[in-house]
């Protein structure tokens, strides 16, 4: 038998379905699109979302040759939907880049403050933020709050698609910013400020726990055996971390899509001064009894920018020979440090600066510097700033060791070894390409007794491909690079260019 694991990301859903081993033995994605009614705003009709989801998991199923045993789903965080009593949508989904809810914030500022809510929740005080936006619901929108009985995350709401108990999870309670994370229940101070009861969210369980099993029904829609178990999942990042089999204090993975994740496992929540000065979320990790604190900052968006704007000849020879297209680029370039520096700050920076107005920054450009000069500098840039996130998270959290790569950078041998260089610090590429869907499965794993718990299920199914060692000559020579470019975003932001 086997087990299935569901990614609900922002603009698609991916199922994977693996074999307790952590083979992946077959994956379908199909994507989905938010509408913008008004600059600020993003909605989605929750169901595109179960429609994809129908879709993606007929596929997959019908590709696997083993029957799959149980499932589970990771989500993006955040977003929230509106269900009645039935578990039905009265209303779109508000999605997580959503930002309607900022005179919400301001009452938080003024009732607690940023440090109060840091403190409970381990999150920074941001209108995208499902609390916020409910708050907001109820005060703008009061038809569709009044007819909603429960207030579901993404994973909750296909939960409840699925004909199961909605429940969510430590870690999605934790992205609402209505949750206590160190003592792990929906947090009366906060929703009190809100106008919020906690009858209107969903109870939560442990991940790995089981919500229900398919009714042959749904099973016959998805194409599944009937009895299908479904567990409880979580947060994406979380999920992706038990993918890579980040558990122990100071684990750390680096997610390496278009946004870049670094995720830290520790035996309690990092809720201090210094995690909030650079605006560090910490909170429940889908593992019984342990945390995890994430830094991120926007990499795939410029990497993205560049092929479209620059790499015509490489797209079409990627075309022709099936090659992946950075990879093509990336044959074009030489170890060692390129001398340019270039900030991926494309649409504002992430941790440890924080600031949505930076902009991205070239510095160092000569008449005889190429594109393919330009790609590596920006391949160097994301580097540094993983450098920087890293140096910040030793303080906060220990010693880290290594970094477990998983996403589409995670491709580039390359690119994995001037990480390394760059950070001082060995480099991890996984043997399962879909981390998050693996930690998915894994928890559905749990759920259907496959595993004795997540750390079981890690131990079995998570493996390593290959480590890249830190150059010892290209450390050094890299050295002066960073020193460089943690000087040029501080020189910018005080010089008033943003």
């Amino acid at each position: 038998m086997s087990l299935l694991g569901l990614d609900m990301g922002t603009s698609a859903c991916k199922a994977a379905v693996f074999d307790e081993c952590g083979n992946l033995l077959a994956v379908a994605s199909r994507e989905y699109a938010a509408d913008v009614p008004q600059p600020g705003w993003m909605e989605m009709d929750p169901s595109r979302m179960w429609n994809a989801v129908i879709e993606a998991i007929r596929e997959v199923s019908a590709k696997a040759t083993d029957p799959v045993q149980a499932l589970s789903v990771s989500s993006q965080g955040e977003t929230f939907i509106p269900v009645d009593a039935n578990g039905i949508a009265v209303g779109p989904a508000i999605m997580n880049a959503d930002n309607r809810a900022v005179e919400q914030v301001r009452t938080f500022e003024r009732e607690l403050g940023k440090e109060g809510v840091y403190s409970i929740a381990g999150c920074v005080l941001h209108p995208m933020y499902a609390l916020l936006k409910i708050m907001w619901l109820k005060e703008h929108q009061p038809d569709i709050y009044n007819n909603a009985d429960k207030f579901l995350s993404v994973g909750d709401y296909i939960l409840a698609c699925l004909g199961v108990t909605p429940y969510t999870d430590h870690s999605l309670a934790s992205r609402t910013m209505a949750f206590n994370v160190t003592r792990r229940v929906w947090s009366q101070q906060l929703l009190s400020i809100a106008g919020i009861s906690e009858n209107q969210l969903p109870e939560v369980r442990q991940s790995g726990t089981v919500a229900g099993k398919l009714s042959a029904l749904t099973a016959n829609k998805l194409g599944l055996p009937e009895g299908t178990i479904v567990a409880v999942g979580g947060h994406d990042q979380p999920c992706g971390a038990l993918g890579a089999g980040v558990i122990e204090s100071g684990d750390t993975a680096d997610s390496a899509g278009s946004y870049e994740c670094l995720t830290v496992a520790s035996d309690n929540p990092i809720l201090n001064q210094d995690s909030l000065a650079s605006s560090f979320n910490s909170y429940c990790h889908v593992v019984p009894d342990k945390y995890v604190t994430l830094a991120f900052f926007p990499a795939g968006v410029v990497m993205r920018w560049f092929r479209d704007e620059f790499a015509f000849p490489e797209i079409e020879e990627a075309k022709r020979t099936g090659e992946d297209v950075y990879n093509i680029l990336t044959n074009h370039i030489s170890p060692g440090p390129s001398g340019i520096l270039f900030t991926p700050h494309f649409i504002g920076s992430g941790n440890p600066s924080w600031d949505v107005n930076a902009a991205g920054a070239v510095v160092g450009m000569r008449p005889d510097r190429t594109r393919y000069d330009l790609f590596k500098s920006i391949m160097e840039g994301i580097a540094c700033e993983l450098s920087i996130n890293v140096e910040i998270l030793e303080k906060l959290v220990g010693r880290i060791d290594m970094l477990r790569t998983t996403g589409g950078g995670a491709k580039s041998s390359f690119w994995l070894q001037m990480r390394a260089d760059i950070i001082g610090k060995k480099v991890v590429s996984m043997c399962s390409p879909e981390a998050v869907c693996l930690g998915a499965a894994i928890l559905a794993g749990v759920g259907a007794g496959v595993y004795a718990n997540p750390e079981d299920g890690a131990r079995k199914a998570v493996r390593f491909n290959k480590t890249y060692e830190p150059d010892s000559l290209r450390s050094s020579e890299y050295a002066a690079q960073l020193s460089r470019y943690k000087k040029l975003y501080p020189s910018l932001a005080q010089a008033g260019v943003y």
